[in-house]
């Protein structure tokens, strides 16, 4: 497995390297198929933020899976311990889900699902400019490219990120927001086609939210009724 190792605000002893290179042995003893480690340290250089100065984030590719957790701590070699435990926790519900796939088994969730339709009245816009939070979803992305433009003379900063997403089922958007670590993930509905959110409620219950638009609904309705 290739493990990379870089540092943001913060220089990479060798210490930590050898450290990082010794401990991996527990990614690769779960997941046999891993290609890839990223591990990123970052530092804070807030003295109020002492207590999470060291923070350590690690991205493992395992075969088409991309497993991801961080943590912070007042050290980097704790951060790293507890980056790994959240890691290598992931990296057993991706074995045990592949188990549970040949088996034929699922454990589906509880889901709350909701469809969002915006109003059938058309909103007027305000007119864009280059230093606007329109300007910033007008502007023209590549896949994986991203742009951030400053809302006024405020601190406000929109960043925006375009995602090449493939279309799949509300289970395998769950199993994906887990691996990443995240309360919420984004992508397309295999079933109806429409831009979607997955997102963690409370305990082991989940929520949905499909967006359409009121044209769409309406002809959805039209052509169920002929």
């Amino acid at each position: 497995m290739e493990i990379v190792v870089t540092g943001r605000h913060t220089q990479i002893k060798q210490r930590f390297r050898d450290v990082v290179e010794s401990k991996m042995n527990r990614v690769t003893a779960i997941a046999p198929d891993a290609q890839r480690a990223q591990i990123m340290l970052s530092h804070e250089g807030n003295p109020r933020q002492a207590d999470t100065a060291e923070r350590v984030e690690i991205t493992v590719i395992a075969g088409r899976s991309v497993v991801r957790a961080e943590a912070s701590s007042t050290d980097e070699f704790s951060a790293l311990d507890m980056a790994l435990d959240k890691l290598t926790l992931r990296l057993r519900r991706t074995r045990d889900r592949r188990k549970d796939h040949r088996r034929g088994y699922t454990n589906p969730a509880p889901i709350d699902l909701g469809v969002v339709v915006p109003p059938e009245e058309p909103q007027e816009e305000p007119e864009e400019t280059n230093n606007s939070p329109q300007a910033a979803v007008a502007s023209e992305l590549g896949p994986g490219e991203s742009v951030e433009v400053q809302v006024g003379d405020t601190p406000i900063v929109i960043r925006r990120k375009l995602h090449i997403a493939e279309p799949m089922t509300i289970d395998e958007a769950l199993y994906e927001m887990e691996l990443i670590g995240h309360d919420f993930f984004l992508f397309v509905n295999k079933a109806t086609g429409r831009p979607s959110v997955v997102y963690h409620r409370h305990g082991w219950s989940y929520g949905v939210f499909e967006i359409d638009t009121a044209e769409n609904v309406a002809k959805a309705k039209v052509d169920a009724e002929v």
